[in-house]
């Protein structure tokens, strides 16, 4: 069996925030961007690969069945970064690092080597998720 990872979600809370984050900080293609009932679904992916997309999706959408408490709690959690994050890879994250600065990004942790063998840093989009960034090896 030849399996692979086609798409991937992660909740936005603002989707023209997260546009610009993902297409100009992260310089990811738009592959998609489609509203419904108030709500915006962006599906964006790295340049060169169209096999492999994120899809910017509201939190909870209506009608999911979850109570206002629960939907209390994933907006916690996203503010905080702990409901969602994506572990991405990078030919030269020096250069990547510094693009997310220059656009504002939240920065986590600047790049750094981990005792687990990488290298790496980690950003915030602005829906809090939490994004880890390594270098390529």
């Amino acid at each position: 069996m030849d399996i692979s990872i086609h798409s991937s979600y992660l909740p936005h809370d603002d989707p023209d925030a997260s546009l610009a984050f993902y297409r100009d900080a992260l310089g990811f293609e738009v592959r998609g961007d489609v509203g419904y009932d108030g709500m915006r679904w962006i599906t964006v992916g790295p340049a060169g690969q169209p096999g492999t997309s994120i899809v910017l999706q509201p939190p909870v959408p209506d009608g999911c069945g979850i109570t206002d408490d629960e939907r209390r709690t994933i907006a916690e959690m996203m503010a905080k970064g702990t409901y969602a994050g994506i572990n991405l890879a990078a030919d030269d994250l020096d250069a990547v690092f510094d693009r997310l600065v220059d656009n504002g990004a939240e920065i986590v942790q600047e790049p750094a080597a981990q005792p687990y063998g990488v290298r790496d840093c980690a950003v915030r989009d602005p829906a809090g998720n939490l994004i880890r960034i390594s270098q390529a090896p």
